[in-house]
């Protein structure tokens, strides 16, 4: 019963430690590291922890084969998970950055995304005229009708396969709504023609989008004319002009959704207000920032999912190969630790001793790992279906958070991996270890 009893405490403190461990913000495990570093030089078993450690270290030369199992397991798990992670980071800032607190987009009442969205023009006219719009030199709102379809091209990897890219219908207001969309190559469309403008991210993903190549889209002949760049997710896209899109698609006069231009943030509440309140209008208003984190949430909460779960399952087998080293360790040092408990060292010492090895091990893993997926994974560029319509173009987006996260992980890995050697080591009797060859 005191056995089952033991076990189950211990477990209990792996599984309470590790939550802790994951969850607390990083100053307060740094004030947790000062204090254990303090402890370590003013206290009489610290220092004999110092001195079980220096001796358990000087004698990795001998055992550098079983060392590298460790770090090099824990390398791998720390690196696959933060690429996983560094994937859904990047899928969700490149739909944040899409967005802003000055800019707002209007919707049909109950659409989840700009695709299921048809407003009418009778709709557009009023949200023209609401307050809080922005206006250009001109005096002209500064709105953008837009109408969305998908259409099928085919890929730029070989395969001669098609991706669907989502096709985003304009007028001359879409430059000014959105100034960070800048042509990089070419010129824009012009009005009235079947002529269209590629997002960078669309020409790396689709063959055919170059300026001068001809394309088909809903059975008719378009040109590209240039390639523009604005760092967010209508790089993904291509545009042409909205009037032309509708009469290639039979959409008649109607839009998807109306992106306006806001005189200030403060402008959305009283903007939103007038449309809710006039009885001509059943729409949905929201930021354009508040927008496009609703459209990341899913799929980013997909991606966060699939990595904890393959860097759970690699953990495991890390923590399975910290054991096997860390328990082929205490064995082949069972004289030296029933030495230093024969001359007064208590088992505390001992326990902490092993984990900060292990620890060590873990820490060096866990930096390796993070550094390579940081070398190989941050700035890749990947795609994704994003709202059901188009591939969506995103990079791979290693931050210092996401590095920090993985050298948590690494450590936690060693945490378990040493903490059952470690108690075996300061629960071996004395005299059986000094009988030990």
């Amino acid at each position: 019963m005191k056995t089952f009893l033991r076990v189950f405490l211990l477990i209990l403190t792996v599984l309470v430690s590790i939550a802790a461990w994951l969850m607390l913000p990083w100053y307060i495990l740094l004030g947790i590291a000062v204090l254990f570093v303090l402890w370590l030089l003013f206290t009489r078993r610290g220092q004999q922890t110092g001195s079980v450690t220096q001796v358990g270290l000087s004698t990795l030369k001998q055992r550098i084969a079983a060392s590298l199992v460790v770090v090099i397991g824990i390398a791998g798990v720390v690196g696959v998970l933060v690429a996983l992670l560094a994937m859904a980071e990047g899928y969700r800032e490149t739909l944040r950055k899409s967005g802003s607190e000055d800019s707002a987009i209007v919707m049909r009442g109950a659409s989840a995304a700009e695709v299921m969205s048809t407003l009418s023009r009778d709709s557009i006219v009023a949200i023209n005229d609401a307050p809080g719009v922005a206006r250009d030199a001109q005096g002209r709102a500064l709105i953008s009708p837009e109408l969305i379809v998908a259409a099928n091209l085919p890929l730029k990897d070989g395969s001669g396969d098609d991706g669907s890219v989502q096709v985003r219908g304009v007028g001359d207001q879409a430059w000014a709504v959105r100034p960070s969309v800048k042509i990089v190559s070419g010129r824009k469309f012009e009005t009235g023609r079947r002529e269209l403008v590629a997002g960078s991210g669309a020409q790396r993903q689709f063959a055919g989008l170059e300026p001068g190549h001809v394309i088909k889209l809903g059975s008719q002949d378009w040109t590209v004319v240039g390639i523009f760049h604005s760092g967010d997710a209508m790089d993904s896209e291509i545009w042409g002009d909205a009037e032309v899109v509708a009469s290639t698609y039979n959409r008649g006069s109607s839009r998807s959704s109306v992106t306006a231009k806001l005189s200030s943030a403060a402008a959305f509440k009283g903007f939103k207000a007038a449309l809710a309140n006039d009885p001509r209008l059943d729409v949905d208003t929201t930021t354009t920032l508040e927008y496009f984190n609703k459209q990341s949430e899913q799929m980013t909460t997909v991606l966060r999912a699939i990595g904890i779960v393959v860097g759970v399952i690699m953990a495991l087998g890390a923590v399975f190969g910290a054991l096997n080293t860390m328990y082929a360790s205490v064995a082949a040092r069972q004289r030296e630790i029933g030495t230093l408990r024969a001359i007064g060292f208590r088992g505390v010492p001992v326990v902490v001793a092993v984990m900060l090895e292990t620890l060590l091990l873990a820490l060096l893993g866990g930096v390796i790992g993070g550094l390579l997926a940081w070398l190989i994974f941050n700035g890749y560029t990947a795609s994704t279906i994003a709202g059901g319509v188009g591939q969506l173009t995103f990079q791979f987006k290693v931050s210092p958070q996401l590095l920090w996260t993985g050298v948590k992980w690494a450590m936690a890995i060693g945490f378990i991996g040493g903490l059952f050697p470690a108690v075996r080591a300061a629960h071996l009797p004395v005299t059986e270890a000094l009988r030990s060859a």
